[in-house]
């Protein structure tokens, strides 16, 4: 089992800066609903240095950042920021958009600011649906040509999908375009209703039950990480466990896997053939909102997660460390016995956790069960 080593009650382990909210796509799972034209509001230059300095201060090690937006390359001063974080020993990663901003000189840039890592957004397997998400036309095909930009710069490369019922019977298809673009890893995203994402429609707990099944076997073809369904974690004890013939920490047996399931593998098996070899199965590290994971927004202000709204303040009037540290919704989130409902008894409540930020979007609290969870812990 992976663990962090240091104490998740003092620093995250992984920080999300959005650094614009400007965009020139319409994505309509976009949770921060984008503008086409920056606020004025967000955090200049020098504030930015300023957090990324606050940021490399922890005296036991730094969390590691990625950059996001909206559009990151929205802001002409991106380059400086990043080569400011990077050279305080700060590790920053770029999660960019595809548009015409996003071309081979900038990523040369960049890459001499000192990014390791480029991820790039896939939501659909052809053209049609893709283009459809972003509310572009012509978005795959470029997008396609991005990755090729991101190869030839050397960046270690991962492609993101966010997962819901509209793009549900294409996930074997998307998984063989992610390998064709030659990413290193899959990042899957389970999602969210909120902002324009709340006209979607997440998977039934069934259907994430076999999805999360499903992308524990595609980890064979491809390394799979994956957000807000930390019952992926879960499901990884709990396979590895019925492999020897247990049950996971004592607890029930998993919910047993279903049609779609096995109907997403056999597609799977049809599109790539066997894997080449099976992997050593790395189970996500523990964290979650405001339990290792935090989010800055474009003005400053600190949530625990890009998913779940709450506001602990802002780092113009203090210093992240304080508002992570000290907030009383984070210190909440950090202690899942204080869950409530099924989340707040589980087994898995220390390494899982359930979703914070679907349980407050689809509930109205964060420290609520998470609804999408199949699981049924033997202390319900």
């Amino acid at each position: 089992m992976r663990t962090v080593h240091h104490d998740l009650n003092e620093r995250p382990f992984l920080l999300v800066w959005e650094v614009t909210r400007a965009c020139q796509l319409v994505c309509k799972h976009c949770r921060a609903d984008a503008q086409f034209t920056p606020d004025p509001l967000q955090l200049t230059t020098e504030e930015g240095k300023a957090l990324l300095d606050d940021l490399a201060g922890y005296p036991d090690g730094r969390p590691m950042v990625i950059i996001s937006g909206g559009d990151a390359f929205e802001r002409d001063d991106l380059a400086e920021l990043i080569r400011h974080g990077t050279e305080a020993g700060l590790p920053i990663s770029l999660s960019p958009s595809v548009t015409p901003k996003f071309t081979d000189e900038r990523l040369a840039e960049l890459s001499d600011a000192g990014v390791k890592a480029m991820s790039l957004s896939l939501d659909g397997a052809t053209a049609t649906t893709h283009d459809a998400f972003r509310g572009i036309d012509g978005s795959f095909a470029e997008s396609l040509r991005a990755a090729d930009l991101i190869r030839k710069h050397g960046f270690r490369f991962q492609v993101n999908t966010t997962i819901c019922a509209d793009n549900l019977e294409e996930l074997p298809q998307i998984v063989r375009t992610v390998r064709q673009m030659g990413a290193h890893l899959w990042y899957v995203l389970f999602l969210v209703p909120m902002g324009r994402g709340s006209h979607l429609s997440p998977l039934t707990p069934e259907q994430e039950e076999d999805v999360l099944n499903w992308l524990h076997d595609v980890s064979d073809w491809i390394p799979v990480k994956v957000t807000e369904a930390p019952n992926y974690r879960r499901i990884v004890l709990q396979r590895d466990a019925e492999a020897d013939g247990e049950i996971a920490r004592g607890g029930n047996p998993a919910p047993p896997r279903g049609e779609l399931y096995d109907r997403l593998l056999a597609e799977t098996r049809e599109l790539l053939g066997e894997p080449e070899r099976v992997r050593v199965r790395r189970p996500p590290i523990g964290v979650n909102s405001g339990r290792g994971f935090a989010f800055i927004d474009h003005v400053g202000h600190v949530h625990p997660s890009g998913f779940l709204p709450h506001d602990a303040g802002s780092v113009r009037d203090r210093s992240f460390r304080d508002i992570y540290r000290e907030d009383p919704m984070f210190r909440a989130l950090r202690d899942p016995s204080g869950y409530s409902g099924k989340c707040g008894v589980c087994e898995f409540n220390d390494v899982c956790g359930g979703s914070r930020a679907r349980a407050f979007a689809m509930t109205g609290d964060p420290l609520a069960s998470d609804p999408t969870c199949a699981y049924q812990p033997r202390g319900a």
